[in-house]
């Protein structure tokens, strides 16, 4: 693997900002109350009152060139306005013209043509449908990576996975909030492979933040990010990539081995399986480590917790805000609090929480400091094969159940 040559950069993060798609008025799933209210609550009324909104179930199928291409039709607008967001944050904040951004994110295209030629597949027909180039859809799902060196990141995500004793029930149930840049594009879809697998994916920045899947097998997924040295980042399989590939596959093992054989990143990926399996895998340019539950639980926030992996000179504190281990000491004792009596209902109260506001689990802008907010949260329950999301805060909007 090699290095990649870069720019000096500035310190603050480019977000990927692109249009919402078309929202429509849905039944409620769930009215729950936050755990904690966001300055400016007046009254009980009000925190209890939540907003309404749900997705449109984009429907894929067929080939991988098939699929790309109905999506690339039906997400049209999300693709364009996320290449917009990622040419345009790179031109103000690098001074990089488009030429030399769709240059830099083809460094990684050997890589992932030799590592999933059907996703390559895949985004030729998604830049047909669109009408763009191949270039810059595939420079989308290397955002995260052409952001390596930026010295400040958005607080991105909180995540959790129950099972056995810890539930109710003993089902699995995992989930995270998503952190991202406010506004950005959300789309959910639905895609049936020429094999029978299914999968329902929240899209996010149309590949940019990658994203979030759940499929017909019983497996999901759930990811963070983390910062590590600039210094130390390679040359690798971008982290979207790896998602799709792991998430192709049919039993937890085989899609934990595609993440230890390929990702070497700044990810923490975790998954969760309708048998009952949990387990999460953080990924470093020098590595990797498998983590395994401890009394059926695993958290996740924004830094490593492998002791090989952390800043031992003092650098990982210039990639990473405090509210990291904030969040993850919150979460864990929400959790205990309720344990063997964890339920979907519950961890949706959960993710709402705001201790430590505005940095809290349901994270809200910081202004003048950074943008990044929670723009969805998803729980899933394997066995069901279920999703449950927000098209936002949680603690402004509704849980809407999605079936797969």
């Amino acid at each position: 693997m090699r290095r990649i040559g870069r720019k000096p950069l500035l310190a603050v993060l480019v977000l990927v900002v692109a249009s919402l798609p078309v929202l429509t008025a849905c039944k409620s799933e769930f009215r729950l109350e936050p755990v904690t209210s966001p300055p400016g609550a007046t009254s009980v009324k009000e925190k209890q009152v939540k907003e309404r909104k749900e997705f449109k179930v984009i429907e894929l199928s067929g080939t991988p060139y098939e699929i790309g291409k109905q999506y690339g039709t039906a997400c049209r607008g999300s693709i364009l306005n996320s290449i917009g967001g990622l040419i345009g944050g790179m031109g103000y904040m690098q001074q990089a013209s488009r030429e030399e951004v769709l240059a830099t994110a083809k460094k990684y295209l050997p890589l992932v043509e030799q590592f999933d030629p059907d996703m390559i597949k895949m985004l030729k027909g998604e830049a047909e449908g669109a009408g763009v180039s191949f270039d810059e859809v595939f420079a989308l799902r290397c955002g995260t990576e052409l952001n390596w060196y930026y010295r400040r990141i958005a607080t991105l995500c909180t995540s959790f996975a129950v099972t056995g004793k810890a539930t109710k029930g003993g089902k699995t149930i995992i989930g995270q909030t998503y952190d991202w840049g406010p506004g950005t594009a959300m789309d959910l879809v639905k895609t049936k492979y020429a094999g029978g697998l299914e999968q329902l994916s929240l899209v996010i920045g149309a590949g940019t933040g990658g994203e979030v899947l759940m499929n017909s097998a019983g497996l999901g997924m759930l990811l963070n990010v983390m910062y590590s040295p600039a210094q130390e980042q390679l040359l690798g399989v971008p982290f979207a990539y790896v998602i799709s590939k792991a998430m192709r596959q049919e039993r937890i093992g085989d899609a934990l081995g595609v993440v230890c054989a390929s990702g070497r990143s700044i990810l923490h990926y975790a998954f969760g399986s309708a048998e009952g399996d949990i387990i999460s895998i953080e990924t470093h340019p020098r590595g990797f480590n498998v983590l395994y539950p401890e009394r059926d639980m695993l958290f996740h926030t924004n830094h490593y917790l492998t002791e090989r992996f952390k800043g031992s000179d003092g650098s990982f504190f210039t990639f990473m805000e405090g509210d990291s281990y904030i969040r993850l000491e919150r979460i864990k004792r929400l959790v205990d609090e309720h344990y063997g009596e964890l339920t979907p209902e519950i961890m949706m109260n959960i993710l709402s929480d705001h201790t430590d506001y505005p940095r809290s689990i349901c994270k809200h802008a910081d202004r003048g400091v950074n943008l990044g907010e929670t723009i969805a949260a998803i729980i899933m329950v394997p066995e069901d094969r279920v999703m449950y999301i927000t098209y936002g805060q949680p603690c402004m909007y509704e849980f809407v159940k999605y079936q797969l």
